[in-house]
């Protein structure tokens, strides 16, 4: 019977030991992080980065992609692609952390890679409206004109009142030699913007 007693004790004993540590680990890296929001809003990225490394968790998602951002911000974007491709390692469907790679990677020119996990994205959400948009841009500029009108035509139809998804379906239209309804749809982009540069510029290019 005592026997039992002394393992109960040391158990409460051990698992009181394991909270209060825990507990502990918590608060620092919750510290942590309030000192990298700081200095990031006075623009000492690399001590926020510092101090985030001071307790990296190579498995811990908030850290790597703080870093990822951090490391972005701090024109470090080898580094920061890394950290936000741990990220999707270690969340899998995660589309901020794929959404964040593409900063890194389109500031490297890399935008094939951009390509690839915006494509991701849209397998996890098909209707995600700002992957859409950007792919809709990616391929405008890449003068696939066709490509682009269906990322384009995606979001207009799911925001129909929308400034950035009109005004590009009405170019994306133009582009195309469909003047009629990308007249239609410049007057459109006016309603929404009243006076807006581009949108007159097309709809007299239109006429």
């Amino acid at each position: 019977m005592e026997i039992l007693k002394t393992a109960i004790i040391v158990l409460f004993m051990m698992i009181t030991i394991s909270w209060s540590s825990s507990a502990q680990n918590e608060k620092k890296l919750q510290d942590a992080f309030a000192a990298s929001y700081k200095l990031e809003t006075e623009g000492s990225y690399s001590k926020a980065i510092d101090v985030l490394k001071s307790g990296y968790d190579e498995m811990s998602y908030p850290i790597n992609i703080r870093l990822g951002w951090l490391s972005y911000l701090n024109g470090s974007f080898t580094e920061s692609a890394a950290y936000y491709n741990k990220s999707i390692q270690l969340m899998p469907m995660s589309i901020e952390a794929r959404l964040g790679f593409a900063l890194p990677a389109s500031a490297m020119g890399n935008w094939d890679h951009v390509v690839t996990k915006y494509n991701e994205i849209l397998k996890i959400d098909p209707n995600h409206s700002l992957t859409n948009y950007r792919m809709g841009l990616i391929y405008y500029y890449r003068e696939d004109y066709a490509t682009a009108f269906k990322y384009f035509e995606r979001i207009a139809n799911m925001y129909p009142f929308d400034y950035d998804a009109i005004h590009m379906f009405a170019w994306v239209h133009l582009r195309q030699g469909k003047k009629k309804e990308a007249h239609a749809l410049f007057h459109k982009a006016l309603l929404i913007r009243p006076n807006d540069t581009s949108a007159l510029e097309g709809l007299n290019l239109s006429n």
